[in-house]
């Protein structure tokens, strides 16, 4: 079976162009057709015919099927099911802000982390996805928009928030971070990608000195362990004081800071006192929190908190003077909001 050609970085694909004595041009040529462009077809602009026989006859260039598409008639997100070659699938949302697009992408089918506030984890981890599956699911949601909603096709931010654990798949996320981020390619700023994490100390480790300077989110949710274990179950070998001891070690640029994600369950974790714990912990950490009421999905037992508790719960933390936000719901309707995402068969 061919390599993909979307599992070639732009360092990747000048060396292969190096290899087999190609013109040196074809790579930003290749990289501003498929990436800047988002063509499907061949590309046949400004490129030697002995490249393209190469690459044609060496790279496959297909990208993950869209299976079926959900719209939310509430607020217009937009839920993919991508079927992969191997027919195992998994879900991609785009979410509508300000006549634009953030686009959450999943990095494994399945996951291991097992959170219980989480759809995904029920599925358990099948596999990882390539570079090329993760990548192509930006491609295949950006058509989607050019055709279905022609004028709209402006993805400007991308989250690695979908199914998986992104820093347990750290070498295919790192390189479709690398291709995002390309001045040849998507041309996307590293303040406008963020790699999400429930607390992976081995891909914690290696960030600092091998993920571009891209934006990471924590997936918080408690810092009592008992509460953490209970959520996040991988807490238990890689406790939260350690997740913090690497991630206060990562440096960051100007105006950049770590987002802490706090889903608030009701009569869980809502509490003013959880709120003041939270506070207390974040101080003087260079953080962003984000609060996220609970997302219902099929089976779950957990219940979203009552909206004056998840405002009072706020005002404990403004009180801290950490930036905080409350993500409303978005697709909720579809199961696409955040923790609801399952492609199970």
């Amino acid at each position: 079976m061919k390599p993909s050609f979307y599992d070639l970085n732009y360092s990747d694909l000048e060396t292969v162009i190096h290899q087999n004595n190609l013109n040196r041009s074809a790579a930003a040529v290749l990289f501003n057709w498929h990436y800047k462009k988002k063509e499907a077809a061949q590309c046949f602009d400004n490129i030697a015919k002995s490249s393209l026989d190469f690459f044609e006859k060496n790279f496959d260039f297909s990208l993950p099927e869209i299976d079926t598409v959900h719209e939310s008639t509430k607020d217009r997100t937009v839920k993919f099911l991508f079927k992969l070659k191997d027919n195992h699938k998994v879900e991609t949302v785009l979410i509508p802000f300000q006549n634009k697009y953030s686009i959450c992408l999943s990095s494994q089918v399945g996951c291991a982390m097992n959170c219980s506030f989480c759809f995904t984890g029920e599925q358990g981890l099948k596999r990882n996805l390539t570079t090329s599956e993760i990548v192509g699911q930006f491609l295949k949601a950006w058509r989607w928009l050019a055709t279905n909603r022609p004028g709209e096709e402006r993805i400007l931010n991308i989250v690695f928030m979908g199914q998986g654990e992104p820093l347990h798949n750290f070498d295919a996320v790192k390189k479709a971070c690398e291709i995002f981020l390309s001045q040849y390619g998507t041309s996307i700023g590293v303040q406008k990608i963020t790699v999400s994490t429930a607390g992976y100390i081995p891909g914690l480790k290696r960030w600092s000195q091998e993920i571009p300077r891209v934006n990471l989110a924590l997936s918080l949710h408690s810092t009592l362990e008992e509460k953490r274990n209970e959520l996040i179950p991988i807490n238990k070998k890689y406790p939260l004081d350690e997740v913090l001891t690497y991630i206060d070690k990562i440096p960051l640029n100007k105006k950049q800071f770590i987002t802490y994600e706090y889903i608030l369950i009701k009569d869980f974790n809502d509490s003013p006192a959880d709120a003041k714990q939270l506070g207390t912990l974040l101080t003087g950490r260079t953080a962003y929190i984000n609060l996220i009421p609970f997302n219902a999905f099929p089976g779950s037992r957990y219940q979203p908190p009552n909206l004056d508790k998840v405002e009072q719960f706020k005002e404990v933390l403004d009180t801290f003077k950490i930036p905080t936000l409350i993500r409303t719901a978005k697709g909720d309707d579809v199961l696409a909001a955040c923790g609801q995402l399952n492609s199970k068969d």
